[in-house]
């Protein structure tokens, strides 16, 4: 059983966590604001730079949602003082990225380039360096926004397993499998 929910939550310096009407918790920080509704049932202290969140019983909902939430806050204050970074490289011959804005133009092998928008709190970069696969560099204060867009990007062309071509996470191992023997 997981015990996520009980570990406390260490707010640090320039960043305040405040409970709002409805359960709703506001966390400022140098990079941003985020909000977040939190069950109404739990309850949210915070003391001398420690925030815990507390369940009324041990009922398996309670205990779901403690462990939930208390990660939901923690990475609301990762975010705002610290902020997440995640990028993705694209593998393959005549694979080609490009960015004007906020607007990703991708070549991944199909009769036709694929535009996609990314939404204004996430910064885009995209980089084409000679002997390095193009890459783009995604950063933002709102992680689960941040696994959302990236994860649409990487749908667009998943990593194939026998050449290992299509769109991956940088570091990422891809299983490969061997290919029809010639008889």
């Amino acid at each position: 059983m997981s015990r996520i929910g009980k570990a406390p939550i260490s707010i640090p310096n320039g960043v305040t966590v405040s409970v709002e009407k409805g359960n709703v918790i506001k966390v400022k920080g140098p990079k941003g604001e985020l909000t977040q509704k939190i069950h109404p049932e739990l309850e949210l202290t915070i003391e001398d730079g420690v925030a815990n969140l507390n369940r009324p019983t041990d009922q398996k909902r309670h205990r779901e949602a403690h462990g939930l939430y208390r990660s939901l806050i923690n990475n609301m204050i990762i975010g705002v003082s610290e902020g997440y970074t995640k990028e993705l490289e694209l593998h393959g011959v005549g694979y080609r990225v490009n960015n004007s804005g906020n607007l990703l133009e991708l070549t991944l092998g199909y009769s036709h380039p694929i535009y996609f928008y990314i939404p204004d709190e996430v910064k885009l970069t995209t980089a084409m360096e000679k002997g390095k696969p193009p890459s783009i560099v995604l950063e933002s204060i709102d992680n689960q926004l941040l696994g959302q867009v990236a994860a649409k990007i990487r749908k667009f062309r998943k990593t194939e397993p026998y050449k290992g071509k299509g769109i991956r996470f940088k570091g990422e191992v891809i299983r490969r499998k061997a290919g029809k023997t010639a008889g």
